[in-house]
C-alpha cells in the first residue's frame, strides 16, 4: 500500500520521533508524552505504533490497592500520575440505615500535562468507574450502602480499586484488539492468530493442500481423542482467551465411540442443539463430520489422537457407552468451566489478571447477567464453601466473615461427583475424561483423580495416545511434509500440542499446578 502524507503529517511523525528519542535517551520531561500525539497521526499511522504498545490484554485492569474505614492503600504508580494514595470517609449524609462513604484519590506527578488515569472501583455490591485528568484530590461518593453486609464488608475490607494500566488511548487500542476476536470475519481471525502468536508463541505453520483428510472409519475407534481449535467468530474468541489463561493449543474436545455393529459416534459436551442451547450430544460420525466440514463457521481445525494399542485394550467400551447415554442430552458443564483452569493463589493469572480482577468480573456479570452468573460460577462457590444459596454478594462477605479469601476459595478443587441442580457438570474435556475414566483408563487411582480440574492441554498430555508413528493409519497427514505424532484432519494451519504424550496419571492430578504465559511450567507432580 502506497501512503501520501501532508508537511502537518510529517512535520507530527518527526516531532513523536523527536519527543520519544528525547524522553528515552535524555530522560527529560516534556510537556506531552509521545504517545499523546497518537490522535494527531493518519489512523494508518497511529494505530499500528498503537498496536505495538498496548494489545488485548491491557484492557484488563490491575488491582492497586483497596480503601477501608481502618487503612488507606498506600501509595501507588498510575499509568498518567506517578504518585497515588487513597483512603475512604463514612459518612450518614442521607440519614440513611447504613449511610454512605466518600472515597478520596490524591493524584499527583503526571508524566506529561495531557495524559490521564482510568480506574474501576468495585465492593461485592456494585462496580463503577470514573477518571482523573487533573493532579489534586478527587472524591467518589457513595451516597448509601446497598445494605448492612455491604457497609460492614468496605469497614473491614474496604472498596477495591483497579487501574486501567494502559492509560486512555491504550484501553481504546485494546478494545480495537479484543472487539474483532468475536467477529465472524477474516478480520477476527487473523486477530486471534496474531493474539496467540503474541501471547503464547504460537507458529500457526501453514499446512500444504489438502486441508481435510479423506479420513476412513474403519481406522478410527472407540475412545480416540479429537481436538479442536476454533480461530474465528464467537467461540473463536472465547477459546483464544481460554487457551491463552490455560496453556492449552486446542480450546474444544470431543471422543470417538464405535456400537456392537461398527457404526462410529462422536460424543461431545457443547453441542448446539436446534434451540441453540449447548448440551451434551452423542452424534452418528457422518452427521458430526458434515456440520465440521460445511457448516462450523468458526474455522475449525481438528485432530485425531488414536489411543496407544495397550491403552485401548484397557478401554470398557460398554462402560464408556453406558457413561454417554447417562449423560446424553444433559447440559454443558458450565458451572465448573473456569475452575479447571485456577489451580494457586498466584500461579494461573496472566499479567494484570488475578484473584481481584475475577471477582470484579465477576460481580459486574452479576449486575448484568444474573442468571447467566449463576449458572457459571455461583453454584460451584457454594459447593467450595459448604453453603446453598448464597449469591455472588453473599459468597464474597462469607469468606471474608471465615477469615479466607476469595483468591484460596479459587484454588479448591473440584470434585467429580459434585452434584448440581442439572445434575453432574461436565464440560467438554470433562466429558471425555469421565468416559475414560468409567471405562478404566485412570485405573487404580482412579478415586483419586478428579478429571473435572484437568484442562483440554493436561488431558492431551496424558500418555494415553499412539506413539509409534508406523501404526497411525495411511492417511494420517496424508500430504504433508511435516510428519505430526497425531493425524490432524482438518485445518489450514498446521497443529501443535506442546508436550502431548508425555505425562503418567497419578493421584491428585493437576490440582496444584501453575500455567502462567507464555512457557507454562508446571511443577513436578501438581
Amino acid at each position: 500500500m502506497e501512503l501520501s502524507f501532508s508537511l502537518k503529517t510529517i512535520l507530527t511523525i518527526s516531532l513523536f520521533l523527536f519527543f520519544l528519542t528525547a524522553q528515552s535517551s535524555l530522560a527529560i520531561k516534556v510537556p506531552f508524552h509521545p504517545q499523546d500525539l497518537l490522535p494527531l497521526l493518519p489512523r494508518q499511522v497511529s494505530w499500528p505504533i498503537l498496536n505495538y504498545l498496548n494489545g488485548a490484554v491491557d484492557l484488563l485492569p490491575t488491582f492497586v490497592g483497596a480503601a477501608s474505614a481502618f487503612k488507606d492503600t498506600g501509595d501507588w504508580k498510575g499509568a498518567c500520575f506517578y504518585e497515588n494514595r487513597a483512603w475512604m470517609e463514612f459518612h450518614n449524609k442521607t440519614g440513611s440505615e447504613f449511610g454512605g462513604g466518600t472515597l478520596h484519590l490524591k493524584v499527583s506527578k503526571a508524566h506529561s500535562w495531557t495524559c490521564m488515569d482510568i480506574y474501576v472501583f468495585a465492593t461485592p455490591y456494585r462496580v463503577t468507574w470514573d477518571y482523573y485528568f487533573l493532579s489534586r484530590e478527587h472524591t467518589l461518593e457513595f451516597k448509601e450502602w446497598d445494605s448492612k453486609a455491604e457497609y460492614e464488608y468496605v469497614k473491614r475490607q474496604g472498596v477495591s480499586i483497579f487501574l486501567m494500566q494502559a492509560g486512555m488511548l491504550g484501553t481504546l487500542s485494546a478494545l480495537w484488539d479484543v472487539f474483532p476476536l468475536f467477529t465472524n470475519t477474516g478480520w477476527g481471525e487473523n486477530s486471534n492468530i496474531g493474539f496467540l502468536k503474541k501471547h503464547m508463541g504460537a507458529t500457526f505453520e501453514q499446512r500444504p493442500q489438502p486441508w481435510v483428510t479423506n479420513v476412513s472409519v474403519d481406522d478410527i475407534h472407540s475412545g480416540d481423542f479429537l481436538a479442536i481449535s476454533k480461530i474465528r467468530g464467537r467461540w473463536g474468541g472465547f477459546e483464544t482467551l481460554e487457551k491463552w489463561v490455560s496453556g492449552a493449543y486446542a480450546g474444544h474436545s470431543a471422543v470417538c465411540l464405535k456400537d456392537s455393529e461398527g457404526k462410529l459416534w462422536v460424543g461431545e459436551s457443547g453441542h448446539e442443539n436446534e434451540q441453540g442451547e449447548d448440551i451434551i450430544a452423542v452424534l452418528p460420525w457422518d452427521e458430526w463430520w458434515e456440520f465440521e466440514l460445511n457448516k462450523d463457521d468458526s474455522n475449525p481445525h481438528i485432530a485425531l489422537l488414536p489411543l496407544h494399542p495397550d491403552v485401548r485394550a484397557k478401554f470398557n467400551e460398554t462402560a464408556a457407552w453406558e457413561y454417554a447415554l447417562s449423560m446424553n442430552g444433559k447440559p454443558y458443564g458450565y458451572h465448573n468451566m473456569i475452575f479447571s483452569w485456577i489451580d494457586t493463589l498466584d500461579g494461573n493469572y496472566p499479567p494484570p489478571l488475578d484473584s481481584h480482577v475475577v471477582a470484579s468480573v465477576m460481580t459486574v456479570w452479576n449486575h448484568m447477567q444474573p442468571e447467566y452468573a449463576a449458572n457459571m460460577w455461583n453454584e460451584a462457590l457454594n459447593k467450595r464453601l459448604g453453603t446453598q444459596g448464597l449469591d455472588l454478594p453473599d459468597v464474597l462477605v462469607e469468606v471474608e466473615k471465615r477469615g479466607s479469601s476469595f483468591g484460596e476459595l479459587l484454588t479448591i478443587p473440584e470434585q467429580d461427583d459434585w452434584l448440581y441442580a442439572d445434575g453432574k457438570s461436565t464440560s467438554c474435556i470433562a466429558f471425555v475424561l469421565e468416559m475414560y475414566k468409567e471405562a478404566g483408563l485412570f485405573d487404580p487411582i482412579s478415586g483419586s483423580v478428579q478429571v473435572t480440574e484437568f484442562t483440554i492441554k493436561d488431558a492431551y498430555t496424558l500418555r494415553f495416545f499412539e506413539n509409534n508413528s508406523s501404526r497411525l493409519p495411511k492417511w494420517c497427514n496424508d500430504g504433508d511434509d511435516v510428519k505430526l505424532p497425531f493425524c490432524q484432519i482438518k485445518g489450514k494451519y498446521r497443529m501443535e500440542l506442546p508436550e502431548y504424550n508425555t505425562m503418567d496419571p497419578y493421584p491428585h492430578m493437576n490440582e496444584r499446578c501453575p500455567s502462567l504465559p507464555p512457557k507454562y511450567y508446571r511443577t513436578q507432580n501438581c
